[in-house]
Parts: structure tokens; sequence; C-alpha cells
């Protein structure tokens, strides 16, 4: 490896963030620099109207990327915020028509802790583990439905193994029992096509800077918004029909709309990227034996890939990998010490967990950066298995 090569940052993990689109950026300083469009979206004067016609705009920019309503679309902070306020405020709404409601083993953080507290608030909870590749069983979910379940809330692609659920199939379960359904989209919306006129989803949560537009802003999709099925979990103002209160920021809008448009324009070109990028990575880290992926080989994003060499210490692995930005498991996991749970509801044991490494590429990873993170790769799994080689095979 040359010494230019050595301390360069090459990040591969899109999955916790995308990188700013530069159309993005020029958008929002263009926002901020705009002398005459600094008003407060909800005030009645010239001004003020100038600023809600931009968010507006906006508005239809991400309604046409999922092909939604634009009324039907209100902005949050993000899909952590979208998320709580689709469970908890649709299930206290309905709390009179039951207290049953199902999810997975291996949502992210911002689905299961709501349903978390639910539990405490006296909601019976049941959680499907998945099978050994992240896939729901959908006789599974059908066994467990009871008269008085009200909600299910299913995740589109895992942000940890890239595994895609079949939404469509569980979306028409649900409106044929007249249950809601949640979907957290963050990963998929403006990666794979999203149609809501087709599916049958109630509440749909999105993340802008998974789409490589701002941190910050996200949005929530509500069916028939008008008619309000959700309690606010937060109070103080008429903003966004009442369910979601504050000043909307309306530089991070902007950019989120941007964001939106680019990706009808960019999401096949980038599907076939994602797909170019992981035949080349798989084909590439062939000279490594014992390397496994962890989910699905066919139901799959491919722009999100779980490998694990198992005998290997993962903490040594990250350190030997810089400054290769990967990750092992959840951003929002990553500052405790606990192993994966998403890992681990596929059935591996806490060795695999922490031999397990997350790449998730962006559109702008190349072949060359692939090449030089696994050289990177390969170099640190060769040294920890020759250092320890008993443990190759465990």
């Amino acid at each position: 490896m040359s010494e230019n090569n050595r301390f360069k940052k090459i990040y591969m993990d899109g999955a916790a963030t995308m990188p700013t689109d530069p159309e993005v950026i020029e958008s929002m300083f263009a926002c901020l620099n705009d002398k005459e469009s600094y008003a407060n979206s909800s005030s009645v004067h010239v001004s003020g109207r100038d600023a809600m016609q931009k968010i507006e705009k906006a508005r239809d920019q991400i309604s046409k990327l999922i092909n939604a309503n634009k009324e039907d679309l209100i902005f949050t902070s993000g899909a952590t915020e979208s998320n709580n306020l689709a469970i908890i405020g649709s299930a206290k709404f309905c709390s009179d028509h039951g207290k049953h409601l199902i999810t997975m083993t291996t949502e992210h953080k911002a689905v299961s802790g709501p349903f978390d507290y639910l539990e405490k608030e006296g909601f019976e909870v049941t959680r499907l583990r998945p099978d050994t590749d992240g896939l729901l069983d959908i006789k599974q979910l059908k066994k467990v439905i009871r008269e008085d379940t009200q909600l299910i809330s299913i995740m589109h692609i895992n942000n940890e193994i890239g595994t895609i659920q079949n939404i469509s199939e569980i979306a028409s379960i649900c409106r044929n029992q007249d249950i809601l359904f949640h979907c957290d989209a963050a990963q998929s919306v403006g990666k794979i096509s999203i149609d809501l006129k087709e599916l049958p989803i109630d509440l749909l949560s999105i993340s802008a800077h998974k789409l490589y537009g701002p941190q910050g802003i996200g949005a929530l999709f509500i069916r028939e918004a008008h008619k309000v099925k959700l309690l606010p979990i937060t109070h103080g103002g008429e903003q966004e029909m009442w369910v979601r209160p504050g000043t909307l920021p309306l530089h991070q809008i902007i950019g989120f709309g941007v964001a939106a448009k680019l990706a009808m324009t960019r999401m096949r070109q980038d599907q076939i990227l994602m797909q170019d990028l992981n035949n080349y990575f798989f084909e590439k880290i062939k000279v490594l034996s014992d390397i496994f992926l962890n989910g699905s080989n066919e139901s799959t994003y491919p722009g999100i890939i779980n490998i694990r060499a198992p005998g290997i210490n993962g903490e040594s692995l990250l350190l030997l990998l810089e400054p290769l930005c990967v990750a092992q498991g959840s951003a929002c996991n990553s500052k405790n010490s606990e192993p994966s749970l998403v890992l681990r509801e596929l059935g591996l044991n806490d060795h695999e967990i922490q031999s397990s490494v997350r790449f998730s590429f962006t559109r702008d990873t190349t072949r060359k950066d692939i090449d030089f993170a696994l050289e990177k790769y390969i170099s640190a799994v060769n040294q920890l298995r020759k250092n320890h080689p008993s443990n190759a095979n465990e």
C-alpha cells in the first residue's frame, strides 16, 4: 500500500448516512443567503407566504418520489421522530379498538423503542423473529394476528443486513383485516421504487439524510391525513395539521425536496451502480476463505453488505481497517458494547457477531474504493488469522 493511501479515508457507511448531494447543498445555501426567504412560514405576510410556497414545492417533490398525495405528507426531524409519531400516535388514537401490536425483533431502535414505551403504557406487543436470512415468515405473521390487533410495523430494508421485506404482501394482509400498517422506509425511499398509490401502506417514515439530503429533516406519510388518525406526541402549535407542531426549517426542507427530485432522476442509475459494486465486491473477496454473508442472498438491497470472518476479533479488525469507514451493526448502537441484536436474531453467536462488518455504498463509491477497502480488509483478516490460526475455523 502506498504512503498516500495509508491515510486516505474511504467512506463505506452509507447506511448510517449518505453524503449530502452538491445540488442539495447549493439549494440550501441559496435559501440561507436569500435575504427575502428567511421568514417564518406560518406568518401571514408576503414573506411568510413565500416561504410556505417553497415548503409546499418541496412537499410536492417528496410526494412524487413515493407517488403519494402531498396533503398526506408532514415534515418531522427525521425517521426517528416519524416512527415515534406513527407508532405511539396511532396506537393511542386506536386504543379503544384494541391494544395488541405486532413488530419484528430486528427493527431499528427508532421502532423498537416506541414499542417498549407502549408496553409500559399497557399495550401488548408481539415481536416476531425472522428466519435465518432476516425475512419475516408471512405464515407466522398471520398466526399471531388477533381480533384486538390494531397496528403492525415492519421495516422495508434492514439497515444492518440489507434484507428487503415483502412489504406489498404484509400491507395487503393488514388492509384485508382492517389493521393499520406502518413501515420504516428510511433505508428504501429514494433507493428502490415505492408507489403508495399501489401499496396499501397507512404510515411510512422517511429520512432525508438516507437519500443524500440534509440531516435533521424527515417526513411521515399518513394516508388520508385530513382524517387525522394520530394523537400528537408533541404539543404547542398548529403546524403540520396540529399533528407535528414547530417552526418548519425552510432550508432543510428545500434541501430535502431537491434530494427527492434527484432521487427520482437517478434511481435507476444508482440501482445499476449498487449492483455493479456488489458484484465486484464479492468477486474480489473470493480470495478469502471462510467468509460468510449475513442476511439474504435473494431479497436484499445490493448497497448493504454484512459479512463475517469467524474467529476474528472484531475490535482488532476495525482498528486495522482504519481509515476505512465501515460499521459493526447500526450507528445508533455503536457507542455501546452490546452485540448486534439483528445478527443475534439471525442465530449468530457472540463470536460470529463481533467478527461481522457492514459495508454500505453510496453513489460516490467506485471500484477503486472497493479495491482499497478489500485490500485493507483481506490484509487485516489474514493478519488476525495468522496471529490466531486456531480461531480461523471456529
